[in-house]
């Protein structure tokens, strides 16, 4: 079993709860919470391990100067570190190949991807766009841990 199959096992045990460290630029290390999950066929049909975040978070402003990122799942004493470089998909992180649809689509694709559901995917579109949501793809260059 691949450790990508390891991750998204360890999704389904917490909420898909993860943490996700990016660089400031005075070289420090900024973490925060989200859900993430992994993607088999993400953009380009590659898997990707993804998350959404708002548009406004500290996150993406360090994630727009320096794409990389390590996201961290974990599940007890069970988890796995993702590392690489990163893709926005956003509505002020245009990225070829994803329209206002497509986007649409991609952010309830991550969403279930980490484990989440909703009963009115039309409201959660709705506030995915008033919050100008980002799709944050990361490709997983390294991957390591404990599962």
């Amino acid at each position: 079993m691949s450790s990508l199959e390891n991750l998204s096992r360890l999704v389904s045990l917490d909420h898909g709860l993860a943490v996700v460290s990016t660089a400031r630029s005075d070289g420090t290390i900024l973490s925060s919470v989200v859900n993430a999950g992994v993607l088999d066929h993400a953009l380009g049909g590659e898997t990707a391990v993804a998350f959404v975040s708002a548009g406004n978070a500290a996150r993406l402003r360090h994630l727009r100067v320096r794409p990389r990122a390590t996201v961290v799942v974990r599940a007890g004493w069970r988890w796995i570190a993702v590392e690489g470089p990163v893709r926005l998909a956003g509505p002020d992180d245009p990225l070829d190949g994803v329209d206002a649809d497509s986007l649409r689509i991609l952010l309830r694709d991550i969403f279930v991807a980490a484990g989440g559901s909703h009963d009115d995917w039309d409201e959660y579109d709705r506030v995915m766009a008033s919050e100008r949501r980002v799709a944050v793809l990361i490709e997983p260059a390294r991957v390591y841990g404990n599962s």
